[in-house]
């Protein structure tokens, strides 16, 4: 073999390394896993730390808000069969107008010991009412 051939093969070999470095450590960093409550709480650990969006229902009557404050508590909560999962949540920020009792919500954020903390501008919360076809809308009469 040349030296030629050598140089040509160490440095893309050296090229490919720090790709794949490079790659593997901007993936890591952005990762986050789409979830919902009770698919979390079947293995808190695994996901304590981790990006998440956590997606289930505002828990009735759970939502506190500190007076003169931003800061949110709650609950958010999945059913499985007859099982329903709970979880804490805690959020500081304005929530959207569609944030209530009973709300579909998405939370992007992170698993901690005390619950969920959802990033800012982390919640995104559904209407399903306000989007539903109404019965016989431009169909026939």
């Amino acid at each position: 073999m040349s030296n030629k051939a050598i140089k040509i093969g160490l440095t893309v070999v050296v090229l490919a390394l720090a790709l794949g470095g490079l790659l593997r450590a901007t993936l890591r960093e952005g990762t986050e896993y789409y979830k919902h409550v009770d698919e979390v709480l079947a293995n808190p650990a695994e996901w304590q730390g981790k990006n998440l969006q956590l997606h289930g229902y505002v828990v009735r009557d759970s939502i506190l808000r500190k007076r003169d404050s931003l800061d949110y508590r709650f609950e958010v909560s999945s059913k499985v069969g007859d099982a329903v999962h709970v979880m804490r949540a805690q959020y500081t920020g304005i929530v959207p107008d569609t944030f209530s009792d009973d709300a579909e919500v998405v939370l992007k954020g992170k698993l901690e010991a005390d619950g969920f903390h959802v990033a800012p501008n982390g919640v995104m919360a559904k209407c399903p009412s306000k989007y539903e076809a109404k019965k016989n809308a431009g169909g026939p009469s």
